[in-house]
């Protein structure tokens, strides 16, 4: 009876993962003899117990008792009955027996090896109540053989070894996983999940099939609301795809649906989803990629993987990863996953926003212009969301209205359902042809991007968020890639594939149709170079955070695009602006991480790392400061032999003392030697360091920019007016400072300053002279 408690317990009670971490209760040097009748016991519902007796006249075909007897604690023998056994005897007794008619009692009967056979006699009262209540058969022979069979797997590699030996066509761990019971699934889920681990064994040719096995059961377990069972079956299910690359092809091939409803019914379970999103990364991330009608039916559950709050770390790792590859494989098929992901994280923003805002309303208001900005931005990113939420289900309405299927059929449903969406799609009306086009999501996006930008931009927690979001991924497919410009030639060659079709069937040639829809001519481009010129911008305001940074750097191949482009070798992009936050970017990320590696390797910095890096001269640049000519050589980081020699050259050529008596000769001296040791830096590093630094800050009204062009043609314009004029030129003018005076101060380092500059308070806001200084302070200035 202590046996069959402790089984009860053991078996019943398969609540979670670390519970099996008890100490097996079979030893780890099982015989070989009983390995195997435990896997006859599985594979065929029972065996022979002893050597039967031959008797032609046996009901049961000289058959005997089918049964399994396992030895444990000390001698005591544990008996358990075959569910496809319609007569029980025990031993040679004749006065105990069940006639064949009879059902035979859920029992286990407690044998030991001593006993007499007036003990085996009384078996039949020794009932065990609550054994494995799933049951739905009269014996447990086959779930108290898996039992066994999962207790010996974790007692010793030995165990595993015969196992594996015995099993090799891997049918008794199969028999297990299809098993009714729900205890025999468990354990055989144990024992699969054990024998996969084990490195020191070769791959059963079965894994595959045991995969798809495992899938099922995890299925049907989420369905019944059984984690217990969920989780076993998916640990080792994740082992079984991490193992083999076919059975990554079955579940590919076959094994999504189940995967994504699974997924749809354990929400609440945290370990589920992360090891559900890990299967996912493994099978769609390396070799194999996931088709595109998958991809859009995965976005639903990918975006709230990356914006749940109960989502683990590695959870929205993994579903970020996901979402890079698919935008990465599709492009312009994608922009509708790129944007609805784009308006779930400026929806989320602003919530974070919102909250904070609301914090702040509390407390005295120390800045009333601040506040009010901050409003204002909040208001533009709440209208920006709604614009963006619209343009997600606009952008798939070409593809809803042609679905001929129901609508549960359409594969971005999922994705329409979150929440920003819903709204947009109960006001979408199918018979009404839309004029939404490309340029139009385009917008959108770019307004999306800029609303982020000038609600995160002195905003560290949201920026913080913006990281784990995932933001990076999006930015570096805006800056790499043109999928708007793809998608709106996609669009004006189908336009011009409808209007050949109207042309053959019409009877009139004349007859065309001439609407937006179908006129090719009237597909307008995409405004590509702003978006990423924005996304650039944002990714400046970024490159401070120590993640985007470490990101960054192991990126190769944003790194080289950011290195060009600020050297304005990107075809398209000769936007002075984009450039300057190349360039920005790019010193903000190579400066701090050297000053981090350098304070880890300096003496005082193993101890306290983090005083160490803040007193480091590390210039940061953010999205007010432009560099001008971001591809001369002394926009480089400096290191610290190259910088104490800046500031020694700039000491001793801006302190003259005036009041001390001087000759021509030694003030020229003095001169000289200064620009040696700025030679003598010069020519030990490729970088050359700027002797002095120039600040144009523009006026009213002005810009960085625009203030400092001059028209290259005064008699370009129609009207005479100077307004005209200048208007022109701050558009297409000469940027004078760039073109004229690097060439006479070519070892000058100069910034242009961008600043709100309204005429009036209320209608904007001045930057505070305060801030000037600082943010030019942090430039190294």
């Amino acid at each position: 009876m202590l046996v069959a408690a402790i089984m009860d317990v053991v078996t019943s009670n398969c609540d979670s993962l670390e519970k099996v971490c008890f100490k097996p209760a079979l030893p780890g040097n099982a015989e070989t003899r009983d390995i195997a009748d435990v896997i006859e016991v599985i594979e065929e519902g029972g065996m022979h117990f002893g050597e039967p007796q031959r008797d032609e006249d046996d009901d049961e075909g000289g058959r005997g008792m089918r049964g399994i007897g396992i030895k444990i604690l000390e001698g005591t023998t544990v008996l358990g009955l075959s569910r496809t056994s319609r007569l029980m005897k025990l031993g040679d007794t004749d006065d105990v027996g069940v006639e064949s008619d009879r059902p035979t009692p859920k029992t286990l009967a407690l044998l030991s090896k001593h006993d007499s056979s007036s003990s085996q006699a009384n078996l039949s009262s020794a009932v065990v109540p609550g054994l494995w209540d799933d049951l739905h058969c009269q014996h447990v022979a086959v779930p108290f053989a898996a039992w066994a069979l999962a207790n010996w797997a974790m007692a010793s590699g030995a165990n595993r070894s015969h196992i594996q030996e015995l099993d090799q066509d891997g049918h008794a761990v199969m028999t297990a996983l299809m098993a009714p019971e729900r205890s025999v699934k468990w354990h055989g889920s144990l024992v699969a999940r054990l024998l996969l681990e084990d490195r020191d064994l070769p791959l059963n040719d079965s894994v595959s099939d045991w995969s798809s096995s495992l899938l099922s059961t995890v299925s049907q377990a989420s369905k019944n609301d059984d984690i217990p069972l969920a989780r076993v079956a998916l640990s080792a299910f994740l082992v079984s795809i991490e193992r083999s690359p076919r059975a990554q092809e079955v579940v590919m091939d076959k094994g999504l649906q189940l995967m994504r409803d699974a997924a749809k019914r354990t929400t609440k379970h945290k370990e589920v989803q992360e090891t559900l999103a890990k299967v996912l990364d493994m099978i769609s991330t390396g070799d194999m990629r996931l088709s595109l009608e998958e991809s859009q039916k995965w976005s639903g559950i990918l975006l709230p993987w990356v914006f749940g709050k109960s989502s683990s770390d590695n959870t929205r790792s993994s579903a970020i990863k996901i979402l890079s590859c698919i935008l990465e494989e599709y492009g312009p098929s994608s922009i509708p996953i790129s944007q609805g992901w784009l308006a779930v994280m400026l929806n989320e923003i602003l919530g974070s926003s919102k909250t904070a805002s609301a914090k702040r309303g509390s407390q005295p208001k120390n800045d009333k212009v601040k506040t009010q900005i901050d409003q204002s931005n909040i208001i533009f990113a709440t209208q920006t969301a709604n614009q963006l939420s619209s343009a997600v289900v606009n952008l798939a309405r070409k593809q809803l209205v042609t679905t001929t299927d129901a609508d549960e059929t359409f594969p971005l449903l999922d994705l329409l359902s979150l929440e920003p969406f819903t709204g947009p799609l109960k006001n979408l009306k199918k018979d009404t042809a839309s004029k939404f086009d490309a340029t139009d999501s385009a917008l959108a996006t770019l307004k999306g991007i800029k609303a982020l930008t000038e609600v995160c931009s002195e905003d560290s927690i949201c920026q913080k968020k913006l990281s784990n979001f995932g933001i990076l991924c999006l930015l570096r497919r805006f800056l790499l890639h043109d999928d708007y410009e793809k998608l709106a030639a996609m669009e004006a060659y189908d336009a011009s594939r409808a209007v050949e079709a109207q042309k053959r069937t019409s009877d009139d040639p004349d007859e065309s149709s001439d609407s937006d829809g179908n006129n090719p001519s009237s597909v307008r481009v995409p405004p590509t170079s702003h978006i990423r010129k924005h996304a650039a911008r944002l990714l400046t305001v970024l490159s401070l955070l120590p993640e985007i940074q470490k990101a960054v750097m192991a990126d190769e191949i944003l790194c080289k695009w950011l290195e060009d482009c600020a050297n304005g070798k990107i075809q398209g992009c000769n936007d002075l602006k984009t450039q300057s936050y190349a360039r920005a970017t790019l010193l903000n990320v190579s400066c701090n991480q050297q000053a981090r590696r350098d304070s880890l390797d300096s003496d005082d910095g193993v101890h306290d790392s983090g005083i160490a890096y803040r007193n480091r001269s590390c210039p940061r640049y953010d999205d007010m400061i432009f560099l001008i000519n971001p591809e001369l050589p002394h926009w480089k980081c400096p290191d610290d032999k190259h910088r104490d020699n800046v500031q020694r050259s700039k000491s001793s050529v801006g302190k003259t003392d005036f009041n001390s008596p001087s000759t021509p000769e030694t003030e020229a001296s003095n001169v000289g030697d200064s620009c040696s040791s700025i030679d003598e830096s010069q020519n030990s590093s490729q970088s050359v360091v700027p002797l002095v630094d120039i600040v144009f800050i523009h006026g009213l009204r002005g810009g960085p920019y625009k203030t400092w062009r001059i028209s290259d043609d005064k008699y370009s314009t129609k009207s005479g007016l100077v307004e005209k004029i200048d208007q022109e030129a701050g558009k297409f003018g000469t940027f004078w400072p760039a073109e004229w005076l690097s060439a006479d101060f070519p070892q000058a380092r100069m910034f242009t300053l961008k600043y709100k500059s309204n005429l009036t308070q209320w209608s904007g806001a001045s930057l505070p002279l305060q801030v000037w200084i600082d943010e030019l302070k942090a430039t190294g200035l």
